[in-house]
């Protein structure tokens, strides 16, 4: 069934919270690797990302409220694949993929440099759909920094076929 649904463009969402992690705090930054994400309203600005439900990610976003919706270009494929197939919990995506870190400007989240553009996202509801969580965010801050060539994910038994646009 996934073929009929494909190519779907390829996002990095990017999450920050503290976490309790082996008995510590720690403040931990993660990226993840979608392409179940749509627009859902011009005004206000609302976009809505999937994650499954017991993604670490999903554990951010639900423990902060925030998120950063990453338009990547082709050119960021292996990292792409890698941050979605790698748990975050006892790794710095970052540091392992070599994506510049950015501050958001408008939420206490990081977003990737190398991006074409991003979403800087306030979390305004979630859905719980069978095992995905629907994340939905407010628009608080976006830029469009450049042009370029976005990622698709296209049809694969595998799930990792990427693509591109002409």
């Amino acid at each position: 069934m996934a073929a009929i649904y494909n190519p779907r463009q390829v996002i990095l969402v990017t999450c920050r919270a503290e976490m309790d992690i082996l008995g510590k705090k720690q403040l931990k930054d993660d990226i993840i690797t979608l392409s179940w994400h749509m627009p859902v309203s011009f005004d206000p600005a609302v976009y809505a990302i999937a994650i499954g439900t017991a993604k670490f990610s999903s554990k951010l976003i639900q423990k902060s409220g925030v998120f950063v919706v990453n338009f990547i270009p082709n050119e960021l494929e292996k990292q792409a694949l890698f941050c979605g197939t790698h748990h975050g919990e006892h790794m710095d995506k970052f540091k392992e993929t070599k994506l510049t870190k950015e501050e958001s400007e408008k939420i206490n989240c990081p977003r990737i440099k190398e991006a074409l553009a991003y979403l800087e996202c306030e979390l305004i509801n979630t859905v719980e759909a069978g095992d995905h969580f629907i994340f939905i965010g407010k628009v608080i801050n976006s830029a469009e920094i450049k042009q370029g060539k976005r990622l698709f994910q296209g049809p694969s038994e595998a799930g990792y076929k990427f693509t591109t646009t002409e």
